[in-house]
């Protein structure tokens, strides 16, 4: 056996390469409970552990997955997409019990959104997660955004910034690391990077002055976690997205902005890196740029990924393409995370409520950030017609949003169909008769099927209640217009409690 300098042997070497190769990874998995080579992976370094809504059945069955994992490690990371709102994993088959970051920027309470924040933490805790991949700082200054929308605070940047800093300062004061993303600003793009590679053409000042702002005050603010973007941003550099980008991750957040913190990547296996550079190359770049720790497991859930992966970081090491003191670098602030949660974990007493928990505040928030035009009038019997969009990934397909259900919980002979995108007007008052039409829609101003329809339908239908459950941007109308600045159910809530009359 080779023996190295200070008596560590080559053996040695290897497997804390192979071990800093396994902290670095935030995989997923398949099912409710965690599979034997997640915890035989966990068992051999593996530090983290990314949850979405397959994984998710109820909040004692989350309880005893978080249990699983820590029994092979005590300090596991295991995080989590739970912005509230339309992105929601906790509740993904419900429906959010929060509104999402545009209501509580339409509030624009801080106090408000530390204290929705703080109580979404709490939940996440009880449930054994302990990073949350949010918030959102994004500013949405593109209107026609197709993923970010509700997602953002809005588009005003100062706005966005000191609710982006209560946010973090809420989710933390409930032990969970707060992951603030997606840096440097996603909000100016129009191209989703699911699918494509998105580009942001603004100068460095604009940067400075409207993208950069709410990262800065996330920092001040003592956010845990920086998860990046897989936008191409030529200002900063004109080749490599800033997943990927030295100048980007170490250049701008870490020796500019002065941010000591883990930086995450977006998934690994979204369009913009998978189809341009392949998850292999793009991991062992990002770590080589300056971040931390590789999100990937949205679509790529198993153990020959999380494989590859590990041995693509230990390959690019042996054949100089990665330092590996970039690697262990990388590995030192995954743990040192780790060891922030379980010490949070630790400071909770077991078992009681965190003091000044506020189980009903999500529907306070959502009634808060309704905004209405026009005169509400009873309603008997109506016909919800939700005008739907094409899911947006991000958001996932299998949340149910709209006001629908929630009407029909308050008004008895509610009467409702859900109308995909080429649908017409003629379509809805074929199916809704004589009856009294909620028209429930998303983005209109972004679909120009859904704002004929609704267009066509309050012509006809004067009396027509129009419901704009994303970014409201057209002129209100119909006899009475709610916008509810988000599609979670409490939103839903909210606006059927107006049209009731409730």
């Amino acid at each position: 056996m080779t023996v190295l300098a200070h008596g560590v042997t080559a053996s040695d070497a290897n497997d804390d390469l192979t071990r800093d190769a396994l902290a670095v990874l935030q995989p997923g998995f398949e099912g409710t409970a965690a599979p034997a080579w997640l915890l035989r992976q966990v068992g051999e370094g593996l530090t983290a552990v990314g949850l979405f809504g397959r994984n998710i059945a109820s909040p004692e069955q989350l309880a005893a997955l978080t249990a699983q994992l820590r029994a092979e490690r005590d300090d596991v990371l295991v995080a989590i997409d739970e912005e509230g709102g339309d992105v929601t994993r906790l509740e993904v088959r419900g429906g959010s019990s929060f509104p999402g970051n545009l209501a509580l920027g339409a509030v624009d309470d801080t106090a408000l959104t530390r204290d929705v924040a703080r109580e979404l933490g709490r939940r996440l805790a009880e449930c054994g997660v302990n990073l949350n991949w949010a918030p959102s700082a994004d500013v949405n200054s593109n209107p026609d955004n197709p993923v970010i929308g509700v997602r953002s605070f809005g588009a005003d940047t100062h706005l966005a910034a000191r609710h982006t800093a209560a946010y973090v300062e809420g989710l933390q004061a409930a032990g969970v690391a707060a992951c603030t993303k997606h840096f440097p600003g996603h909000g100016d793009t129009n191209v989703d990077s699911h699918h494509a590679l998105p580009r942001i053409d603004v100068d460095l000042d604009t940067l400075a002055a409207r993208e950069l702002v709410p990262f800065r005050a996330a920092i001040e603010a003592g956010t845990k976690a920086v998860m990046s973007a897989h936008i191409l941003v030529p200002a900063l550099d004109p080749t490599r997205p800033a997943t990927l980008s030295p100048q980007i991750l170490t250049g701008l957040l870490r020796k500019e902005l002065g941010y000591e913190g883990l930086i995450v990547t977006d998934g690994m296996e979204m369009n913009a890196i998978a189809g341009t550079y392949g998850i292999e190359r793009g991991s062992v770049l990002a770590i080589a740029a300056g971040a931390d720790a590789i999100c990937v497991g949205g679509g790529l859930a198993d153990e020959a990924t999380v494989l590859r992966l590990r041995d693509a970081l230990v390959a690019a090491v042996r054949e100089g393409a990665l330092p590996q003191e970039r690697l262990a670098d990388a590995a030192a602030r995954v743990r040192a995370l780790a060891a922030w949660t379980r010490q949070a974990r630790a400071a909770a007493a077991p078992g009681a409520p965190l003091e000044g928990s506020a189980p009903g505040i999500g529907l306070e928030a959502a009634r808060r950030a309704v905004v209405v035009s026009g005169a509400a009038a009873p309603v008997s019997a109506p016909y919800v017609a939700t005008l739907a969009p094409v899911a947006n990934i991000a958001v996932g397909d299998e949340t149910p949003w709209g006001v629908a259900a929630e009407l029909a919980a308050l008004v008895p002979g509610t009467g409702s169909g859900v109308f995909p995108e080429g649908a017409t007007a003629a379509d809805v008052l074929a199916a809704a008769g004589e009856r009294t039409v909620v028209a429930v829609v998303r983005d209109a101003h972004r679909h120009p099927w859904m704002a004929q329809a609704l267009d066509a339908l309050v012509a006809a239908r004067p009396d027509t209640v129009v419901v704009e459950m994303g970014v409201p941007r057209a002129e209100p109308r119909g006899a009475l217009y709610i916008a509810t600045h988000g599609a979670s159910r409490v939103c839903g809530r909210a606006a059927a409690e107006i049209i009731a009359g409730a």
